[in-house]
């Protein structure tokens, strides 16, 4: 007979087994999408190549689609590899094919779409606009369509809603390209090789300063939403992660930030802003740009940045003379001219390096809390308005719970300087407090403007020689992207 083992031993021998039970189980399991990106320390993102999504700049890649999918990567602790497709049925299809974890491409929520992969929650509305090129015909509806081209994106929201409306209008036609991007498309509405297209109304606000003969002719559908597209799967940790990553971004106001930062100031340059600003910036500004990029150089200025200032404050003209007795190309004050030992505010390059100067110092001044691009804005706007009246909106803000380091936040509060209410409770009084908003808006488009063009020209592109009088050739040199 065999002898009984020990207690403890039998004990120790079921812990064991059932160690080698849970050890079993739990390799049986499979990981989540979200852990095994991790394990793999990278997030892989589709966009496309396009000024609202993901491009490069003279810093490197940008964009509103890739700034979010940055943060996103951040968040999650890894590493961002993006990669680009031209149309949204093939970057739906890279999900599917599991090439992506996910699609950040300004992609609009439509029931065709939700069929073949899951959005995530939506972080910007958007109107789909039927444009056509100025001084030829305008459609009132769709019946105007008739007997006339309109080219869309394959695959695209457009053909989508284009479809919807076909059943309603048997007679509606248009024709789908797979190799044409938004940018392509407008530059044949402008050149009139393509009667109409149709765009999203924040591809179009990002793009209408470059192309100021393409006009909208009306709207193609109510407001529809953006979102970053996921493949479907049972497993929702990802979509998890993007809803919980989007909440805190929009709870902390980083979201409106971002808004701000890639759409608050597109559509300041209306049609005759951009006609004019393109002949001036041919005619006007070979005269003064050595000046310009000197002054820059000395006080650590992007010289498109300070041309842009020059631009809103004069028009490059170094004769004029504000109703209020602000004089000059950098329309310096009495008072401000004298503390920076400008003799002659009508000297150009007097005012030039004058108004470099005064906005390096205004930067200086500025807390250290204020992070660029939002210390560049708040240096704009306290060139215009003053340190004061900035400080007075930045208190405000802070009052109402929004954050006064924030350019977008504190934007919103500057008007209050001109309602009573606010600017009896501030230590320097009333403001115009709308024209340092549209002053920094008006800036930052013009300096995207410039630096197209002079990313361009350094490129030995052809210049057109500057006209006498404006004319239609003006528009030849109008950028066609960003």
């Amino acid at each position: 007979m065999r002898a009984a083992r020990p207690k403890g031993t039998r004990l120790l021998a079921a812990a064991l087994v059932a160690l080698t039970l849970v050890a079993s189980v739990s390799s049986c399991r499979q990981s989540t999408t979200v852990e095994r990106i991790r394990q793999q320390g990278v997030l892989k993102v589709v966009t496309r190549n396009a000024p609202t999504t993901y491009y490069q700049d003279r810093n490197g890649p940008t964009g509103f689609e890739y700034t979010l999918s940055k943060l996103f990567a951040e968040e999650l602790g890894v590493d961002l590899e993006i990669f680009t497709l031209a149309n949204p049925g093939e970057i739906l299809d890279s999900l599917s094919r599991r090439r992506a974890n996910l699609a950040a491409a300004g992609l609009i929520v439509t029931v065709a779409h939700t069929s073949q992969v899951t959005f995530g929650p939506p972080y910007m509305e958007i109107t789909q606009q039927l444009v056509y090129r100025t001084g030829n015909f305008r459609p009132q509806t769709l019946d105007d369509l008739a007997g006339r081209s309109l080219l869309v994106r394959e695959r695209s929201s457009h053909a989508e809603r284009l479809r919807d409306l076909q059943r309603q209008m048997p007679d509606l036609a248009w024709k789908e390209t797979a190799d044409l991007e938004v940018v392509d498309l407008l530059r044949m509405v402008e050149n009139g090789e393509l009667d109409f297209t149709v765009v999203n109304s924040n591809e179009w606000a990002v793009n209408q300063a470059f192309f100021p003969r393409v006009r909208v002719a009306f709207n193609m559908a109510p407001a529809e939403q953006l979102a970053w597209a996921l493949r479907k799967e049972r497993d929702d940790s990802l979509l998890e992660a993007v809803r919980g990553f989007f909440a805190r971004l929009a709870e902390s106001g980083r979201l409106a930030q971002l808004r701000d930062q890639f759409y608050g100031h597109v559509d300041q340059l209306n049609y005759v802003g951009a006609r004019t600003f393109i002949f001036h910036m041919k005619k006007r500004l070979p005269r003064y740009e050595p000046w310009i990029r000197a002054a820059a150089e000395r006080y650590d200025i992007d010289w498109r940045l300070l041309a842009a200032i020059g631009y809103q404050e004069s028009h490059w003209d170094p004769d004029a003379v504000s109703p209020t007795g602000v004089r000059g190309f950098m329309m310096l004050t009495q008072a401000t001219a004298r503390e920076l030992g400008v003799k002659n505010r009508l000297d150009p390059r007097e005012s030039i390096f004058g108004g470099a100067d005064y906005l390096q110092r205004i930067r200086t001044r500025l807390p250290d809390a204020i992070r660029e691009p939002d210390r560049t804005w708040f240096a704009l706007a306290a060139y215009n308005v003053g340190l004061g009246h900035l400080q007075d909106a930045q208190d405000i803000t802070r009052r109402q719970g929004g954050n006064p380091y924030s350019w977008s936040d504190v934007a919103q509060r500057l008007p209050l300087l001109q309602q009573e209410k606010w600017y009896r409770q501030t230590r320097y009084g009333y403001a115009r407090g709308w024209e340092p908003v549209h002053y920094v808006a008006n800036i930052r488009r013009y300096y995207d403007v410039l630096v197209w063009n002079t990313r361009q020209r350094d490129e030995s592109l052809p210049v057109i020689p500057p006209q006498d009088e404006p004319g239609d050739d003006i528009y030849d040199s109008v950028p066609s992207v960003l």
